[in-house]
């Protein structure tokens, strides 16, 4: 079985998930206001225009999700994304090379066509 970006990019997203819920909800288990935040998530992720070459959302030219969802997640992101290192450090790890990785090609990007 081959684990690819997408897989690893949908699990990352509940992980930070979980962890944001958590904190703040007190759960053991994802509540259902941040399993259909995760549900939203992973439906984005799916329909990506990008396909298998989608950056991470942070590197991303096209917002795909509505500003309700995307204030969501933002949240959730600040706030588990310093944890993720101590957590699922690996996942974290990754998630960070892709950010850098992405950020870096669309800078290239830019300077090479001038979009």
């Amino acid at each position: 079985m081959m684990i690819t970006k997408t897989k690893i990019e949908k699990r990352t997203l509940f992980l930070m998930i979980k962890i944001y819920c958590n904190y703040h909800h007190h759960t053991k288990d994802i509540c259902d206001d941040c399993s259909s935040l995760c549900n939203y998530a992973v439906l984005r992720a799916d329909k990506c225009p990008f396909g298998t070459r989608k950056p991470v959302c942070a590197a991303c030219t096209i917002h795909c999700y509505n500003l309700e969802m995307r204030e969501r997640i933002r949240k959730v992101m600040r706030f588990s994304g310093p944890r993720m290192i101590f957590r699922h450090p690996v996942f974290a790890l990754i998630h960070l090379y892709r950010e850098i990785t992405d950020k870096k090609h669309k800078n290239l990007k830019v300077l090479r066509y001038g979009k």
